[in-house]
């Protein structure tokens, strides 16, 4: 098993996304890339939502998670996704130093689906904090929610129109 964390917006859209695709054995919100020690919701630091993703190599490769990642979110705005503005919400990919190739690549692969330049920070992961608990898989738990109902179906539907046959 591997892991790599990723950040486009709020937590809980992207964990949303990565709890359908096959391969992913475990997603789990949380702060990354930022200044502070032991971030919470309303104290982050420059700290972005994050979800750490664990995935079977031998079921999907680290390429199609990050295509995914760039087709579900605007990779091209500057710490905003939609009307959620902030550095919690800027778009990046943490990794280690070997994955930095792959990341680039694919930000590069994904460029031609956006207009405007893609802004996507992509560095070495130095700690994930895990999420406070009401975070944790909170589309399935709160699909009755005016938020998820307006931001995070629609990702959703954009996913399984895209990739059908990635779904767990």
């Amino acid at each position: 098993m591997n892991t790599i964390v990723i950040g486009g917006g709020c937590f809980w859209c992207i964990e949303a996304v990565y709890q359908q695709v096959r391969g992913i054995t475990n997603v789990v919100s949380g702060y990354a890339g930022g200044d502070i020690p032991n971030p919470t919701y309303e104290n982050h630091g420059t700290h972005a939502e994050v979800v750490q993703l664990t995935y079977d190599e031998n079921s999907i490769d680290l390429a199609t998670i990050l295509a995914i990642f760039f087709y579900v979110h605007n990779p091209t705005t500057s710490n905003r996704q939609g009307n959620d503005v902030g550095v919690q919400y800027r778009s990046i990919i943490l990794c280690t130093e070997e994955e930095i190739a792959i990341a680039e690549h694919a930000k590069k692969e994904a460029q031609e689906l956006w207009e405007d330049p893609i802004v996507t920070e992509i560095k070495i992961l130095d700690r994930f904090y895990r999420a406070e608990d009401y975070h944790q898989d909170y589309f399935n738990q709160n699909q009755n929610n005016p938020y998820c109902q307006v931001v995070i179906n629609p990702k959703l539907a954009k996913f399984r129109e895209k990739f059908q046959e990635l779904l767990a």
